[in-house]
């Protein structure tokens, strides 16, 4: 084989550097945001005016100096804030009881492979070697899935916190212009992007030290044992998305319904009773939800890399720095990502509502284009020229440029996806004018155009997937996958701080909204929200993407732990399990979408209710209760994801203890196959009707303004359709890529347990 040109204590010190200096770059940014002052308090000085925060926080440009305006702001902030923190906590005790529990489990039945014998046994892989017992297995896996949950959720909260923090002083800033409030929401994007990256990485890496310390030479056993890590990062990220999804769309179907389209009030008007609640759905479902999502797409790429890597020559021959390959590319990625937030910041400034879409997509290039040069760099210094990787039994020999090429083509495959994304869902291109358009004869046309939407825009991601899948295999087998996901994910910091910038925006839009600030600020927070919906879409394209090619590698992880040579679909066990695998996903969606219908029913009706028996609400002078509304999306949404998240977490325990590995592995690769192409299509439809919405009440164009204004009938069609939307792309469609990813992980992290004492009904005949 060969050496490599970085050392193992350069490796040692150049991953956890790069994640402090993440860390220290997203406290920074947060202090920058901090600098914008909320209530009536003077602003902090500062010598740089460049981004404004000399400047009179509390004067409207109109010239108006009213403190009760910006006073109103920080009232709304708080509501915000205190909502999401109180969903959080009380989802979090229910998910803290299924995390306990699941940890025995898997204690439990990983013990048991071995009759929780504590002598050391034979090699998987290598029978001529000596591993560390069965127990020890369970033991540290149990505690590396404890370790990826407790990320999880605090890579969730923390992004919550730090949304609810930015979204009125993003409104503030607005009054000086759309770029100030440009640069506070990406800034506050970039502070949860930066955080999650660095501790994710951090954690992961000192887990990996001091397992090492026990493990000594078996490293088979050691990087079993973290594929934990990824389990319960990805089990957290369901219970985030599903009950963060529920939440959102509940309140924000009752708002629509009632407030836009019955009593034909703006939206995010304060008369509403169910905005407080609406506006903290878009935190607790796209911040909280989706950073725990990415976070799990990032520790289960680099588990399956980790476990592939184990029983190939770097494993064999305890080469540590080529073993990390996984985790140095996601270092370089957070220095890359850093270096690309600059452009958005400090090198360029927006200046026009027009710049702010194609800003947001030069950060997407520019990370591309130097993240493949940081590929390259890293697989000159950390790879040996020539190496072996495992193939279903056989090494392979690779070099280190096709690997490189594995990690590059999953990397611009992910590019492509955002760009597809975009252009299906933005609406400065034809397909979302032509389903704004098709809103002049009614709601039905609309939600026509908008599924046919959704279908063809699956076409092209999936042959970049596809593509991906066939080069990485072809160079580096399984492990090349694994790569490749990573690859996709490499610039995950940038990939978050443009999708958290969607919802904080869309926060600060609503509460410019409440505090009755001028038209002129509210038309600059409606474009940037108008750009952050985008923006969300492409974010949930990366998700979904990487999702596929993790949910892969996950499965050729578990195909060779599970010691099976090849899987025939043309067997009975694997082809019932095929079908009921693809079936799996419209089970689950079908699930979570009537669980928002559910959950908005009871939205509707109080909101009804609200506005029927409170004297002088719609005249503006009484208050709704809003506490009412957001305990109902909160009662449904903790409620409504237990049945949704049994089924994903219990289908690979059920099959492969009655069916067997063999029929598990039909199962997995159906689910993948079929989920994949839903989630895109799902959450393509969703945005598509969101933004043509939009582009009706904007009025940008001489198209859009023959279709509104805001009340039209055209208009109507669009909210109707838009409310449609909201189940699909922020429910349904990025919870399904955690369902195929957490599938495949919990089948590896169990594989040997299924192996050794599954398929009990098929052994009874």
């Amino acid at each position: 084989m060969g050496v490599t040109i970085l050392t193992d204590l350069g490796m040692e010190i150049l991953i956890p550097i790069c994640a402090v200096v993440g860390i220290a770059f997203s406290l920074f940014q947060w202090y920058l945001v901090s600098k914008v002052t909320v209530g009536t308090d003077k602003p902090h000085s500062s010598g740089d005016d460049k981004n404004g925060y000399a400047e009179s926080l509390i004067e409207e440009e109109e010239g108006i100096n009213d403190h009760n305006v910006v006073q109103k702001c920080a009232e709304i902030q708080n509501a915000i804030s205190e909502g999401a923190t109180s969903f959080l906590f009380t989802m979090y005790q229910y998910v803290g009881v299924f995390m306990v529990a699941f940890a025995i489990l898997i204690f439990v039945f990983l013990g048991s492979v071995k009759g929780f014998s504590t002598k050391d046994q034979p090699c998987t892989y290598d029978r001529t070697k000596t591993c560390k017992p069965a127990l020890a297995t369970a033991g540290f896996s149990t505690v590396s899935f404890l370790l990826g949950a407790v990320t999880s959720v605090v890579s969730g909260f923390l992004g919550m916190k730090i949304a609810t923090y930015a979204n009125a002083r993003t409104t503030l800033e607005a009054r000086k212009g759309v770029g100030k409030a440009f640069i506070v929401a990406f800034r506050s994007g970039a502070v949860m992007g930066f955080l999650l990256a660095a501790n994710g990485l951090l954690v992961l890496f000192i887990t990996i030290l001091l397992f090492k310390i026990y493990y000594g030479d078996d490293w088979e056993g050691l990087f079993e044992a973290i594929t934990g890590y990824g389990l319960g990062g990805s089990s957290m990220a369901l219970f985030g998305r599903v009950g963060g999804g529920i939440y959102t769309k509940a309140a924000d179907v009752g708002a629509d319904l009632v407030g836009k389209v019955e009593r034909n009030i703006p939206e995010d008007d304060p008369r509403n009773p169910a905005v407080i609640a609406d506006n903290v759905g878009d935190n607790v479902g796209d911040i909280a939800g989706m950073g725990s999502d990415l976070f799990g797409s990032y520790a289960e790429s680099s588990c399956a890399a980790l476990v592939v890597a184990s029983i190939s020559s770097f494993g064999v021959n305890h080469e540590l720095t080529a073993m990390l390959y996984p985790l140095l590319i996601s270092s370089v990625g957070i220095l890359v990502c850093l270096l690309t937030t600059l452009f958005a910041t400090d090198f360029f400034e927006v200046k026009a509502v027009k710049e702010i879409e194609p800003a947001l997509k030069k950060q997407l290039i520019i990370s591309t284009v130097l993240m493949t040069i940081g590929i390259a760099f890293v697989s000159w210094i950390a790879l040996p020229s020539t190496f072996t990787i495992f193939n279903f039994g056989v090494q392979k020999e690779v070099k280190n440029w096709q690997l490189f090429l594995c990690v590059g083509v999953g990397l611009w495959a992910g590019l492509i996806i955002g760009f597809v994304t975009e252009y299906y869902t933005s609406n400065a291109y034809s397909p979302v004018q032509d389903v704004a358009d098709s809103c002049r004869t009614g709601a039905a046309t609309n939600v026509i155009f908008g599924l046919a939407l959704g279908y063809k825009s699956v076409i092209i991601p999936i042959f970049a997937i596809a593509i991906s899948i066939f080069v990485s295999f072809s160079f580096a087998a399984m492990y090349g996958i694994a790569v490749a996901a990573l690859g996709m994910l490499s610039t995950i910091a940038t990939g978050l701080a443009i999708d958290a910038y969607g919802p904080i925006s869309d926060n600060a839009g609503g509460i410019a909204e409440m505090a009755g600030m001028s038209h002129r600020i509210r038309e600059r927070t409606d474009a940037l929200d108008a750009a952050g919906n985008t923006t969300a879409a492409i974010g949930k394209g990366f998700a979904i993407g990487s999702a596929a090619l993790v949910s892969l590698a996950l499965f050729g992880a578990f195909v060779s732990r599970a010691a099976i040579s090849t899987v025939n679909v043309l067997t009975p066990k694997v082809f019932i399990g095929l079908i009921v695998g693809a079936m799996l996903p419209y089970w689950f969606s079908a699930m979570t979408m009537k669980s928002v219908g559910s959950a908005a029913l009871k939205m509707v009706e109080e909101v009804r209710r609200q506005f029927n028996t409170i004297p002088g609400l719609m005249e503006g002078t009484a208050n709704p209760d809003y506490a009412t509304c957001v305990k109902i999306s909160t009662d449904a949404s903790i409620k409504e994801m237990i049945p949704p998240g049994a089924l994903v977490m219990l289908t690979p325990l059920i099959v492969g203890i009655l069916f067997g590995v063999e029929t598990l592995s039909g199962v997995l690769a159906g689910s993948l196959v079929s989920g994949v192409q839903i989630a895109i299509s799902a959450s393509n439809t969703g945005g598509a009707w969101d933004n043509a919405k939009k582009y009706i009440e904007a009025g940008a164009s001489e198209h859009a303004r023959t279709l509104g204004p805001k009340g039209s009938d055209a208009h109507k069609a669009a909210v109707i359709g838009d409310t449609v939307g909201d189940p699909l792309k922020d429910t349904s469609g990025p919870s399904l890529n955690i369902l195929i990813k957490l599938m495949a992980v919990e089948s590896l992290v169990f594989a040997p347990f299924f192996a050794t004492h599954g398929g009990l009904l098929f052994k009874l005949f």
